[in-house]
């Protein structure tokens, strides 16, 4: 299908023939292709108006907490509600052959089997944050098939993996009740950012799960007193996180859960936040796509290839040293003489015992 057909057919189709646009679409936005990437341009630029009514939600949390039974539990409630629901799960790559298994369908039984649904799994490709390199792509691609929410679906991450903050409307976090202790609840990273804790499989042990609830919110609420400016506990006109009791596996708690998003929605719909957001969001796309194309360019360069083999031997075998290195090689691309090796780089003094 060429990016006119794949327009018409995200905005005007059928489901099932929007489902397999879509489908496509991403695919082609994946894709690494120079004459890919040209037809992907032209078809974000042409989805762009129809962009942005959706609402995205991030979620988030440690291998086996239950993500993808919440976001099932989530959906089949949304669906409920008359709402059209998409979820973009990404599945962790192998640093070893470079697979992914792309299961999560499977794990979402019966929302997958729903016409008001849209599931798709993608590797994260090595990219770091818990997130995929073209899931802001695949979002835009989803709001403009008329999904009223968009769940994206981390990999399972630990406390650095942020980049889903930096994409969505929302980010929640899910933790277990027997995650760790009061300190572990205040640790900087995602708890610090955010904007809805839920604590899942409450029903397994009721006990823990109240504590937990308590802990982390005494944690959030001491985060917001100390060095976040868009936080304060005092403040009625800001969204200040709250911390839920949730049993996806039971379908407990879900629609309190979803009535807290709705009350961050309009919170920050009323008082500005959540345009200011996508702003943020949107110039901090571009610059990683420079940073990206940037890296790429140089790799690409002529005299960069031809001393690349070198340097990186010489840097393995001790002989330069990796600064010195990635100096000649920038040099190289900028058409300058390289630059000349100091020897307090290569021979630091090593100091007294």
């Amino acid at each position: 299908m060429t990016p006119h057909s794949l327009l018409d057919a995200i905005l005007r189709g059928a489901p099932p023939v929007r489902r397999r646009a879509m489908a496509k679409a991403i695919t082609l936005l994946e894709s690494t292709r120079a004459d890919h990437r040209v037809q992907a341009d032209a078809l974000l630029t042409a989805l762009l108006p129809y962009t942005g009514r959706a609402l995205r939600l991030g979620i988030s949390g440690v291998p086996g907490v239950g993500k993808s039974t919440f976001i099932e539990a989530l959906g089949l409630h949304l669906i409920g509600q008359g709402l059209k629901v998409a979820v973009l799960a990404i599945d962790p790559s192998s640093s070893v052959t470079g697979g992914s298994i792309l299961g999560d369908k499977t794990r979402m039984e019966q929302l997958s089997m729903q016409e008001a649904a849209y599931i798709r799994p993608s590797p994260s490709g090595g990219t770091l944050g818990g997130v995929a390199e073209k899931t802001r792509e695949a979002m835009l691609v989803c709001e403009a098939a008329g999904y009223d929410v968009v769940i994206v679906e981390t990999v399972g991450v630990g406390q650095s993996e942020t980049a889903v903050h930096g994409m969505t409307d929302m980010f929640c976090v899910l933790q277990l009740p027997n995650a760790g202790d009061d300190l572990q609840a205040i640790k900087k990273g995602v708890m610090e950012l955010a904007d809805l804790v839920v604590i899942n499989k409450a029903d397994i042990d009721p006990n823990a799960a109240t504590r937990a609830q308590a802990q982390i919110t005494s944690s959030l609420r001491l985060l917001g007193f100390h060095g976040n400016p868009e936080r304060d506990p005092h403040d009625g006109e800001l969204w200040n996180p709250k911390v839920l009791q949730i049993s996806a596996l039971q379908h407990q708690g879900v629609d309190g859960f979803w009535a807290a998003v709705c009350d961050y929605r309009r919170l920050q719909t009323a008082n500005g936040r959540l345009s200011l957001r996508r702003e943020r969001q949107a110039l901090a796309w571009m610059w990683e796509r420079i940073d990206f194309g940037l890296k790429q360019a140089f790799r690409a360069h002529p005299q960069v290839r031809a001393l690349l083999p070198q340097l990186q031997a010489d840097v393995a075998q001790g002989r330069i040293a990796a600064s010195t290195a990635a100096r000649q090689l920038l040099a190289a691309q900028a058409g300058g003489a390289p630059a000349v090796a100091h020897a307090t780089e290569t021979a630091a003094p090593q100091p007294a015992l």
